[in-house]
């Protein structure tokens, strides 16, 4: 027996949606027909394409190669769909939105939900590595992700560009300072994020370039809690300039050895971006 649509669209959102419940409840199904689906689809393939574990699925290695066919296969129905709807009202639908630093996301989300209220966005931080993996994996309708490489099948939107900057309070002894050294910072605690993320990357790589040893590092999950760190007096922060709105009895110093500028752009796969709720989503975006 071939496969079918129905057999292809549930596989799909049981790996974007992360279960096989949360896949029946997007599709409005029950949770024993995506497990008929599934099951009827691996038994035409001839192999496992999914693996459930205590974490949710896991791709097989043959399951990787048909969750790419599959999410095109999606997305190239959905546009079909829109386009026999003459892509009306924008009523109803829902984005997954990710990315590895809260700004600009949350503004241009923000944008996006004045225009369309009534479409569901789900947004997602993730560090950088990982964001980037989503993207390739098509996990996701829309990354805004800082350094984001090229690839031939990406829409890639510049967004905007900011420096790394070290963030004190405002009674911190470096506070009225305009620029700094790393190794300066050498006595200080440095709250950074969490490994993966390309905030650490880049200080590790000007560490080993400056040779500069940092001997108290303090690791974060989010840009909001790091800022409450510094508040609280843990020590200084390093993350990307307009990382967060919390702004208050917070200061901004420059890094001598890390001056680069860094790109933030939004990135959507081409099938994605030609959806009229993706396409929207980029509209607001280069507002």
């Amino acid at each position: 027996m071939r496969p079918n649509h129905h057999q292809f669209e549930a596989f799909a959102y049981v790996v974007r949606e992360g279960s096989f419940s949360a896949a029946a409840a997007r599709l409005g199904v029950t949770q024993s027909t995506i497990t008929q689906h599934i099951a009827n689809l691996e038994k035409g393939v001839g192999t496992l394409l999914l693996l459930r574990g205590r974490d949710g699925v896991e791709l097989t290695p043959t399951g990787q190669d048909f969750y790419d066919l599959a999410d095109r296969m999606i997305a190239l129905s959905a546009e079909v769909a829109e386009r026999l709807e003459g892509f009306n009202a924008m009523k109803e639908g829902r984005l997954k939105i990710i990315g590895n630093a809260p700004q600009p996301a949350l503004k241009i989300i923000a944008r996006f939900q004045r225009r369309f209220p009534d479409i569901r966005v789900d947004f997602g931080l993730y560090d950088w590595t990982t964001a980037k993996s989503m993207i390739s994996n098509r996990l996701a309708d829309v990354g805004l992700i800082t350094d984001a490489p090229d690839h031939e099948h990406w829409e890639k939107i510049h967004i905007e560009s900011a420096r790394y900057m070290i963030y004190c309070r405002r009674d911190h002894p470096f506070a009225k300072r305009a620029k700094i050294s790393l190794a300066e910072l050498a006595q200080e605690t440095v709250i950074v994020p969490e490994k993966g993320s390309l905030t650490r990357r880049l200080l590790d790589r000007a560490c080993d370039r400056y040779d500069i040893s940092l001997h108290r590092v303090a690791t974060m999950t989010t840009f909001p809690l790091m800022c409450e760190a510094v508040l609280q007096g843990i020590g200084v922060a390093l993350f990307l300039q307009n990382s967060s709105l919390i702004k208050d009895n917070l200061c901004e110093i420059d890094i001598e050895e890390m001056p680069e500028t860094r790109n933030t752009s939004l990135i959507a796969t081409k099938d994605r971006a030609r959806l009229k709720l993706v396409s929207e989503f980029i509209n607001a975006a280069i507002e």
